[in-house]
């Protein structure tokens, strides 16, 4: 059977640095870091004091407050995003078929914070009996986000959550993205949310020594690729993408973005938490995302790596791109949106998928800030183009974006220009 063509919609983000799509896109072409002291809970004794929080968000700006207090952060964020990308894609509900509209939604951990505040009121007042919030289970399961679009909505395709830790928003794309092409579906939402930055996340990641511990600069932390990257910054948000079959949004006259060239998936099989030393998976993820794509490696002009500043984890993404991209791998652009969002764990994907997919819209290529240290790194090549600093203004016809998770997780997706 002949595939059909997938294109892009609808954005909505939210992010350390921006509530919507334009002001995420301002601040992160411009270098704005998203860093800063963690506000959520009393961090003074962790080792790791700051985080990549998002700013002034309220709910009941897209939630009826009864409703919103039964939902975990992560998913409050899930439903802000889908909202505004559903109302960005001009879609509209009334009119369509319900039952071939979709959402695959992830989370890479879900409502922690839920089941941190449950197990804590139970142990502080467990002489009283078991006494525990009647949705706390709701709250706390990773599908629930997917569910409670689908709710708001009355959508009635496919519908289901994805968990891959820092891969999962974008295996939710790539799902979105073959079951449209299929024709399983006209319209799928997609992404990804989380909500973190708790005492469990932090102390759990510190424990791992996991997290960068330059707590006199937050802002800085977040380096990747300089020699003194001392690990990741935990961010938070969500972004949601509307995936859409060609034919159906050309009918309806729907603004189109880019277009979805392909995707890859594949697994390291090497160690928990630890992405293979010489890239093997990442190799891997990226050579079968351009199969799927039909495209040599001389057709990308952007990488929105995966890039998290840490030590080993920037030094076998790099080898994996120079093995992929031979000679051509010094002509394309590299950069990591993480050095201004923090990682965003579940969400990464689709927030990165976002930022990449502004690049090619608006010819734009966002910048890897916090690097001040030189050429000093004797593992990284320096003569690549890692659009350091400063954003980059060039033609990008195709970009990849690359999530690599725990568990040896990995998925990568190609966008492209959109052309008749």
């Amino acid at each position: 059977m002949k595939l059909k063509r997938v294109v892009v919609t609808g954005l909505g983000a939210i992010t350390p640095i921006g509530n919507s799509v334009p002001e995420f896109w301002e601040n992160l072409i411009n270098g704005v870091s998203g860093a800063g002291p963690i506000t959520h809970f009393d961090a003074s004794q962790f080792k790791t004091q700051f985080a990549c929080e998002v700013k002034n968000f309220d709910a009941t700006q897209y939630i009826d407050r009864k409703e919103a207090r039964k939902m975990d952060l992560y998913t409050q964020y899930a439903i802000a995003v889908a909202k505004e990308a559903v109302t960005d894609s001009g879609l509209e509900v009334e009119k369509e078929d319900l039952n071939k509209i979709g959402v695959i939604f992830g989370a890479g951990i879900g409502g922690i914070r839920t089941f941190e505040e449950e197990v804590s009121n139970y142990a502080l007042n467990k002489d009283k009996g078991p006494r525990f919030n009647p949705f706390f289970i709701p709250k706390m399961i990773s599908d629930i986000a997917a569910g409670q679009i689908s709710i708001m909505y009355g959508f009635h395709g496919p519908n289901y959550a994805v968990c891959s830790a820092c891969a999962t928003s974008t295996n939710a794309i790539a799902d979105a993205f073959n079951l449209i092409r299929l024709g399983k579906a006209n319209v799928i939402v997609s992404g990804g949310s989380e909500a973190a930055i708790a005492a469990a996340g932090v102390g759990g990641f510190n424990a791992m020594h996991a997290l960068s511990t330059r707590n006199d600069s937050p802002e800085t932390a977040s380096r990747p690729f300089s020699a003194s990257r001392d690990g990741f910054v935990m961010g938070e948000g969500g972004g949601c993408l509307i995936l859409e079959e060609l034919e159906h949004a050309k009918a309806r006259g729907a603004k189109i973005y880019a277009e979805i060239a392909g995707t890859g998936l594949s697994g390291d099989a090497y160690h928990l938490t630890a992405s293979h030393p010489d890239g093997l998976g990442a190799k891997l993820v990226m050579q079968n995302a351009l199969e799927d794509a039909e495209m040599k490696p001389e057709d990308v002009d952007y990488i929105n790596v995966h890039g998290t500043s840490t030590p080993v984890g920037d030094i076998s993404e790099i080898k994996a791109i120079k093995e992929v991209f031979g000679d051509h791998a010094y002509k394309l652009n590299i950069s990591s949106s993480k050095s201004m969002t923090g990682h965003l764990l579940g969400a990464a994907g689709a927030v990165e998928t976002i930022a990449s997919i502004l690049a090619v819209k608006n010819g734009i290529v966002p910048p890897t800030i916090n690097h001040t240290e030189g050429d000093n790194d004797e593992n990284i090549d320096y003569t690549l183009n890692f659009t350091f600093n400063k954003a980059q203004k060039r033609e990008v016809k195709v970009a990849l974006s690359n999530t690599f998770g725990f568990g040896g997780h990995n998925a990568c997706v190609i966008v492209k220009k959109y052309a008749e």
